[in-house]
């Protein structure tokens, strides 16, 4: 009779742990995540110098900070150079990406 909780008790921590595998796999890693647009403003970019760089590679990642035009939290992503140095602060488009990670910018003109 005493068993009974503590069954009950692993069961859904077991479930627990499941859904936030499912949660962060799918919206914080990408996997599996859908593809989206977004109607966003460029608020502000980074470049940030990587210490510890091996030959042949990059030497800075390039970041992106977002703000949705409809409202909504502020969002980071990290691009590329060539999205990096083409977008300004204040420019407005449509955001394509899947989970955290950026896939495409269209400028609106």
């Amino acid at each position: 009779m005493t068993l009974i909780p503590f069954l009950i008790l692993a069961v859904l921590l077991l479930l627990a742990v499941a859904s936030f595998s499912l949660i962060y796999r799918r919206h914080l890693a990408g996997t599996n995540a859908v593809e989206r647009q977004l109607a966003v403003q460029i608020l502000d970019k980074q470049s940030i110098t990587l210490s510890d760089v091996q030959p042949g590679q990059a030497s800075e990642a390039y970041w992106v900070f977002v703000q949705p035009l409809k409202g909504g939290p502020k969002r980071e992503f990290q691009v590329g150079p060539h999205y990096f140095h083409a977008l300004t602060p204040g420019d407005q488009g449509t955001l394509t990406y899947r989970g955290q990670q950026f896939l495409h910018f269209a400028l609106k003109r």
